[in-house]
């Protein structure tokens, strides 16, 4: 029987249900007119913009995949857990996505108010800039200071007023990435750990056995923001381990740069991510 294709896929898109700038429809428009056929939403800490984006896919052609882009931390460093095909309703992961939630709302009230004592920027700035329902974040700050035209934009905005080593930064709870894994893994998801080899560094040996142990799947080589040599320490690592190995542009509509499919992941890696996942259901082309 032959093998399944799934066309060009791009497994980590952003919409303005949390910090990207387009609808879920309008984001699976936007990378299958770059040519993806096979899409992931994988919005920060929420799962709101499934259905739409799963009726996008299904009017496209398209095949999806539900994902979820979960925040974790270790130490000082940021670390996200991209989430394929969990069970939503999950009590472990809805405690985590709801605590997130709040505090991603009260830290950007709190830095709004910080910066409001110096500049020209209230939370009703902030509000908006963010679609209803979303999940609150530092880019929609961002977005507030370009449009009060404090900032030329998000990257300024990134590199100096919202910087964590700004007076106005606040910090942002988040579950360990052991935590984190764990919960998707225990939903039926598959956990992918998104842009590894950052210039961050990589994470250190014992926090990726524990998330090894936890049921980490694979991490997301295929990346803009990844770097030698980490890049090439965790391509070995995913070879000895028999990991998911995928690629993705983590698009964002006008936030970022990053366009749809500059980088993609394999038939063979999307149809182990599919086989593996049991908490939800991708939507076939």
């Amino acid at each position: 029987m032959p093998r399944r294709s799934y066309g060009p896929s791009d497994l980590h898109l952003h919409s303005d249900h949390s910090d990207g700038t387009e609808p879920p429809a309008e984001v699976l428009a936007s990378a299958y007119r770059a040519g993806v056929r096979t899409a992931a939403l994988t919005d920060h800490d929420t799962t709101s913009g499934w259905s739409e984006a799963a009726e996008a896919a299904t009017s496209l052609g398209m095949t999806f995949l539900p994902g979820m882009e979960l925040s974790a931390r270790y130490e000082w460093r940021s670390v996200h857990v991209l989430g394929y095909l969990f069970d939503p309703d999950d009590a472990a992961v809805r405690d985590l996505t709801d605590r997130i939630r709040l505090s991603r709302l009260t830290r950007a009230r709190e830095m709004a108010e910080r910066i409001g004592r110096d500049y020209d920027l209230g939370w009703e700035d902030v509000v908006g800039q963010t679609a209803a329902g979303a999940t609150v974040g530092r880019p929609h700050l961002a977005d507030a200071l370009v449009a009060k035209g404090l900032v030329r934009d998000r990257d300024e905005a990134f590199a100096g007023i919202l910087h964590p080593r700004s007076d106005y930064y606040v910090s942002l709870y988040a579950p360990d990435p052991v935590t984190a894994v764990a919960a998707i893994a225990h939903a039926g998801g598959v956990p992918i750990i998104a842009h590894p080899a950052g210039r961050a560094g990589l994470l250190p040996d014992a926090v990726v056995d524990g998330m090894l142990e936890a049921g980490l799947a694979g991490f997301e080589l295929g990346h803009r923001e990844n770097v030698e040599p980490a890049l090439s320490r965790l391509r070995l690592l995913t070879e000895q381990h028999e990991l998911i190995a995928t690629g993705s542009s983590d698009y964002h509509g006008r936030g970022k740069p990053n366009q749809p499919g500059e980088h993609t992941t394999s038939d063979e890696m999307v149809a182990r991510i599919i086989a593996r996942g049991t908490g939800s259901a991708p939507v076939l082309a």
